[in-house]
C-alpha cells in the first residue's frame, strides 16, 4: 500500500482594496441676511419636507380631541350666515344681488373665514412652537406657511355644504367657477402678508395676539360679507367710500361671490387693485417677517 505525501496549498492572497474616505458632510453657516435677501425663499424649498410634515401636525391637531370634529367646520358658517340673515336681511335689509340672501351670506362668510383663520393661526405659530424656534435651525417662514393647509381643508368642507346649499335654492353654477382657486390663492396672500408682521411682532410683544382676534372681528363688518360692494358705496357718505376702495378683502370677496354664485362685479378695477394690492402685502409681510426673523431665539 503506496503513501502518497501529503501536499497543502500556500494560502492565496487576498488584496484588500483601501477604504476611500469619508465624504465631508456639508457645512451649514447661519449668518445674518437682509430684509430682501431671497435666499429664504430657496431655504423653504430645501426644507418642503418639514413644511409637509407640519402641514398635517396642524391638520390633525385642528380635529382631534373634539367633540364635533369636522361638524365645527359647517357650523360657524352656517350660523354666521344664519345671524347675517336676521341682522342685515330682515332687519336693514340688504340686497343680495339677485341671489337668495342665506347663500349670499353663506358665501361671503366662507371667504372672510378662509382668511381670518390663516392669519389667526400664522400670527401665532412663532408663540406655539416657541420649543422649535429657540432649540433647533429651520426657515422660520415655514411655520405661517404651514397653517395655510388646514385652511384649504376647512374650505374644502365648506365648499361641499354650499354645493348642497345651491342646489337646494336652485343657484346654478358659471364658467367663471374656474377662477374660484385665483380669489382663493388671494385671500390666503393677503392673510399671510399680515400673518407673517404679526408673528414676527407677537414674538417680542405678547398682546398683539389679543388685539389682532379684535381687529379680524371688526374687519368682517368693514368688509363686504354681508352686503355687496355696491351697496356699501351707495349707503356710505362720500368722505367714507375711499375707505372701501383701499380695503383689499373688498374686490376679493366681490370677485369670489362671482365666481361661486354668478353675482355681479361692481368693478374690476377694484378687483385688480385687490389683486395687486395681495401680492404687495404679501411681500411686506415675508421681507418684515425676514427683517425681524434674526431676534427670535433671543427674545421668545
Amino acid at each position: 500500500m503506496s503513501t502518497q505525501p501529503l501536499t497543502t496549498q500556500p494560502p492565496i492572497a487576498t488584496a484588500t482594496a483601501p477604504m476611500a474616505p469619508a465624504e465631508p458632510r456639508p457645512l451649514l453657516v447661519l449668518q445674518p441676511g437682509h430684509s430682501w435677501d431671497l435666499s429664504a425663499v430657496t431655504d423653504v424649498w430645501h426644507y418642503r419636507d418639514l413644511l409637509l410634515v407640519l402641514a398635517a401636525r396642524d391638520v390633525k391637531l385642528r380635529y382631534r380631541q373634539t367633540a364635533l370634529g369636522v361638524a365645527w367646520v359647517l357650523i360657524q358658517p352656517l350660523l354666521g350666515a344664519g345671524i347675517f340673515q336676521v341682522l342685515f336681511g330682515l332687519l336693514a335689509k340688504t340686497p343680495s344681488d339677485g341671489v337668495p340672501p342665506f347663500v349670499f351670506y353663506f358665501a361671503g362668510f366662507m371667504a372672510y373665514r378662509s382668511f381670518d383663520s390663516t392669519l389667526n393661526k400664522a400670527s401665532s405659530c412663532m408663540v406655539g412652537n416657541a420649543h422649535l424656534v429657540s432649540k433647533v435651525y429651520f426657515p422660520r417662514l415655514i411655520l405661517p406657511l404651514s397653517t395655510v393647509c388646514s385652511t384649504l381643508v376647512d374650505f374644502a368642507v365648506s365648499a361641499g355644504l354650499l354645493t348642497v346649499l345651491m342646489a337646494v335654492f336652485h343657484v346654478s353654477p358659471t364658467p367663471a367657477l374656474l377662477l374660484l382657486p385665483v380669489w382663493l390663492l388671494l385671500l390666503q396672500m393677503v392673510a399671510l402678508g399680515i400673518g407673517f408682521y404679526g408673528a414676527a411682532l407677537t414674538v417680542r410683544y405678547r398682546d398683539v395676539q389679543h388685539a389682532l382676534p379684535v381687529l379680524i372681528q371688526f374687519g368682517l363688518y368693514a368688509s363686504p360679507v354681508a352686503y355687496s360692494v355696491s351697496f356699501a358705496l351707495q349707503k356710505l357718505p362720500e368722505a367714507l367710500r375711499p375707505l372701501v376702495y383701499l380695503n383689499p378683502l373688498s374686490g376679493l370677496i366681490d370677485a369670489f361671490r362671482w365666481s361661486v354664485l354668478g353675482t355681479p362685479v361692481t368693478s374690476w378695477a377694484l378687483v385688480a387693485y385687490s389683486a395687486v394690492a395681495a401680492l404687495v402685502v404679501f411681500a411686506w409681510g415675508a421681507l418684515s417677517f425676514n427683517r425681524m426673523e434674526q431676534s427670535f431665539a433671543d427674545v421668545i
